[in-house]
Order: C-alpha cells, then sequence, then structure tokens
C-alpha cells in the first residue's frame, strides 16, 4: 500500500497540474478556471487513490488485500465513476442558446482535468505532467487559430 506521503503527493501533484490547466482557462475568462480544474483533479485523484488503498483498508493481510483486488476489479469502478461524475458535472457547464452552443469546451477539459486527476493518483506524473502541457498547449495555440480565423473571416486585416 501507499503511504501517506506518498498519498499527499500525488494529491499536490494533481492540484498544481489542474491548476496550470485551469489557469489557461481563466486568462480567456472562461466557466471552469483554476479553483474548478485544480479541485476537480484533486478530487479524481483522492477517489483514485481510495481505489488503491481499499484493498488493503479491508483486507486481513496486505498478501489477501492483492489477491482482493486481482480478484475483484470493483475498486477499478471506483475510476470509471469518476469518469462518469465528471461527465454528469461538466453538463452543466453546457449551454445552448439560439444558435450556439456554449461551455462544451470548458467541459471537455474538465472530464480531461479527472483524467490528470486520476493519473496523478495512480502516481503516474510524467504521463500527467506530459498531458497537462500538451493540453494546455492544445488549447492556447487552437484559440489562437480560431482568433486568426475570425479576422479573416470577417475581413479584419
Amino acid at each position: 500500500m501507499i503511504d501517506f506521503s506518498q498519498m499527499l503527493t500525488r494529491l499536490i501533484v494533481a492540484m498544481v497540474l489542474g491548476a496550470i490547466i485551469g489557469l489557461e482557462r481563466e486568462r480567456v475568462g472562461k466557466e471552469a478556471g483554476i479553483r474548478t480544474n485544480m479541485i476537480v483533479s484533486a478530487g479524481a485523484s483522492i477517489f483514485t487513490i481510495l481505489a488503491i488503498a481499499l484493498p488493503y483498508l479491508i483486507a486481513d493481510s496486505p498478501e489477501n488485500a492483492l489477491k482482493m483486488a486481482m480478484e475483484n476489479g470493483g475498486y477499478l469502478g471506483i475510476i470509471a465513476s469518476i469518469v462518469s461524475g465528471i461527465g454528469f458535472l461538466g453538463a452543466g457547464i453546457i449551454i445552448k442558446n439560439e444558435d450556439r452552443v456554449h461551455g462544451l469546451t470548458s467541459a471537455a477539459v474538465v472530464w480531461t482535468t479527472a483524467a490528470i486527476g486520476v493519473l496523478s493518483g495512480l502516481g503516474l506524473f510524467q504521463f500527467a505532467i506530459a498531458s497537462t502541457l500538451i493540453i494546455t498547449a492544445s488549447l492556447y495555440t487552437l484559440r489562437r487559430l480560431n482568433v486568426v480565423e475570425r479576422v479573416r473571416e470577417n475581413g479584419l486585416n
């Protein structure tokens, strides 16, 4: 089982990575900013750590805990529940007005931030950090390209 310091490290990494993604969203005034993404990532990390620790907490010995975890995929169901739960949360961000849909990217970002929290909770720090950097860079780059495209469409050279 992972010890308290490992749990704390995983939680802090999740929060920092969530805040990085949230910073990009907050800079452009979107609905889900630093606090939302940081807490979503932290929550996903906490639930993931719980999924890892639970077999050890309820088993009568470490050997039985490993056997329990291998024979019962229910602990992984906690991670699956994160995916659907955050999807529900993201649905609350999406608003449809007449012909336009607002908040779809923010909802997708919240959902993806939860995945980064899961990665951090599992201790997959390299992939979590790389994912954060790639997603943040993509959001920034695609926003810049979208602005350039809108300027061209409107003839505002």
